[in-house]
């Protein structure tokens, strides 16, 4: 063995098994389907392969914090990777195996230098025991965990030691488990929580929450919930079957139990809670993490599911990641060449080519600054950003509040040109040019959203063969509907629908009949053909409202790709 090639240990266990290697980050929520194992991500160089036995090999894992969830389901129904193989820091899925240890189920995670994760990705099998790593016939040393000392208050130590209960003594033992594997001395408060785990991506995240809310855990600072997987009041009524919309409601209903607040909005930035800059919080929901950090100048992890509420039930997080200064700033400069008069499609394009290019560190984007974006484009941006990147955050320079400070002289830089544009641009446009469906809303549609959208429409009526469906937080849904934008919308013939989002629909609420998906969010028009078997494109609030009106998307390029 060469001293350059070694691993080391995260989450013990035995394992073996052939090799599913990537030079590519995955996020399992929206790109493995938890009922079979298969990779569904369109866009990733796996799609179609199957991680259920496979040592996978993979950088780190990227998107949505759910994906803690969908490898806890996995695991309880034997469908797991046999192991999982890092090579950068990882928390959503190494969650994910930690809690399926809590039920019986062990997967090894391991963290390799980069000599070694070559070597590894280019074997055939790899064997893992609690003291030996074989890469076919290559040996790979295997090293024990390295753990800061975690210095635990006198009120850690008691809910710890069950002062609090059950439930609150076994969120101290996961959150103390994953501080240690961040490298964390100590934990902090929070002032407020946001729970992502409350998705009902699989059977496994109603375990867990059933699990904690009948051991009597409690929130004990304010806790929001993200968007659910159905219409809390209305899923009967909509027809979606009991054998899924119960489950998915009782999902929610524990959470609610234990104290959190039934916003049911994967957007808490819109809601007047919202933390101010500085604040440490302790939110799940890539999306919102991004825009909080990036955007509120606030501080959160991207914690995976099931820490959230671990989170929520203490009070406290790992003191680590972008908590600190240290590691808010930016280690890669992204340049971008602005257009002449951008449309709202630009921003998701640019957050989503940003991730591509920075998949694993904070941006700084230049150049953006003139075109004075606000909150909603914003929004657009990191939601799209958070798709194809890991990073918690990004800057914007003259934009974000902590951009002027955050790069230093020898930091790196790329360019997001014209061309660069286009092709991503196609790459997102693959798709038959008949729309049957658009997709307002993900995430959530803010206030002023909504307005645009109804003065877009200005009353006339969407095209009988389409079907507009806009997805908005409860909050947002009741203002709309007490400053009469709902009536506009309804008299055009959109569907407002509250409680789920895009990433969370599901047939019959998605019409069972809907072929290509028109959406003006980089998000969903990358997560929306894996998730719903359509075709999805991206396009402009402008382009989404031609296509309702008339059945076709444009088949160019937007004109600010074109001058």
């Amino acid at each position: 063995m060469t001293e350059r090639l070694w691993a080391r240990t995260i989450l013990k266990g035995t394992a073996s098994g052939p090799v599913l290697a990537s030079p590519e980050a995955l996020s399992f929520w929206g790109g493995v389907d938890p009922a079979t194992g298969r990779i569904i991500d369109v866009h990733h160089p796996l799609h179609g392969q199957t991680v259920t036995g496979r040592i996978l090999l993979m950088p780190s894992s990227r998107g949505s914090c759910t994906g803690s969830g969908v490898l806890l389901d996995l695991a309880l129904n034997d469908r797991a990777p046999a192991a999982l193989i890092f090579a950068d820091p990882e928390d959503v899925l190494t969650l994910g195996a930690l809690v399926a240890e809590i039920f019986g189920h062990t997967l090894p995670v391991l963290r390799a230098s980069p000599e070694a994760f070559a070597r590894m990705a280019g074997a055939t099998r790899i064997a893992i025991t609690a003291e030996t790593l074989m890469a076919d016939d290559q040996p790979i040393e295997l090293r024990a965990a390295e753990h800061a000392a975690l210095a635990l208050s006198e009120n850690d130590m008691a809910m710890l030691k069950g002062r609090d209960g059950p439930a609150t003594a076994q969120a101290m033992r996961i959150l103390c488990a994953m501080a240690a594997q961040q490298g964390a001395e100590e934990l902090i408060d929070v002032t407020q929580a946001h729970i992502d785990g409350c998705i009902y991506a699989s059977p496994a995240n109603l375990t867990f929450a059933q699990t904690m809310a009948d051991m009597g855990g409690k929130v004990v600072v304010p806790t929001t919930m993200n968007a659910i997987s159905v219409d809390h009041e209305h899923w009967q009524i909509q027809g979606v079957p009991d054998g899924f919309g119960s489950p998915a409601a009782q999902l929610a209903d524990a959470y609610v139990k234990m104290g959190c607040r039934p916003t049911f909005t994967c957007a808490p930035y819109l809601l007047d809670t919202a933390p101010g800059a500085g604040e440490a919080i302790g939110w799940s929901e890539s999306n919102a993490v991004i825009f909080a950090n990036s955007v509120l100048g606030a501080r959160t992890a991207k914690h995976p599911d099931f820490l959230d509420l671990c989170i929520a039930l203490t009070g406290r997080a790992p003191l680590s990641g972008v908590y600190l200064d240290a590691h808010r700033k930016a280690k890669l400069v992204i340049d971008v060449a602005l257009p002449q008069n951008p449309d709202g499609a630009f921003w998701p394009l640019i957050g989503y080519i940003a991730g591509l290019l920075a998949p694993d560190r904070i941006p700084l984007l230049g150049g953006l600054a003139s075109a004075h974006p606000g909150r909603d484009e914003l929004k657009a941006l990191c939601a799209a950003f958070g798709t194809t990147s890991a990073a918690p955050m990004l800057h914007i320079e003259g934009v974000t509040p902590e951009a002027a400070d955050a790069v230093d002289p020898d930091t790196p830089a790329v360019v997001i040109d014209r061309a660069l544009m286009a092709s991503t641009w196609k790459k997102l446009n693959a798709g038959p040019a008949q729309i049957d469906l658009v997709a307002i809303g993900s995430p959530h549609a803010s206030l002023a959203e909504c307005r645009a959208l109804a003065g877009a429409l200005d009353g006339r009526p969407i095209d009988d063969a389409v079907t507009l469906i806009l997805t908005v937080g409860p909050e947002t849904k009741a203002r709309i509907s007490a400053d009469g934008t709902l009536a506009r919308l309804n008299a055009s013939g959109v569907t407002t629908v509250s409680d789920i989002c895009w990433c969370s629909i599901s047939e019959p609420v998605f019409p069972p009949t809907a072929k290509t998906v028109l959406t003006d969010s980089g998000k969903y028009a990358h997560y929306g053909p894996g998730l719903s078997g359509r075709n999805v494109r991206l396009g402009s609030l402008a382009d989404c409202v031609a296509a309702a009106l008339t059945g076709t998307a444009p088949q160019r390029l937007p004109e600010w790709l074109e001058t």
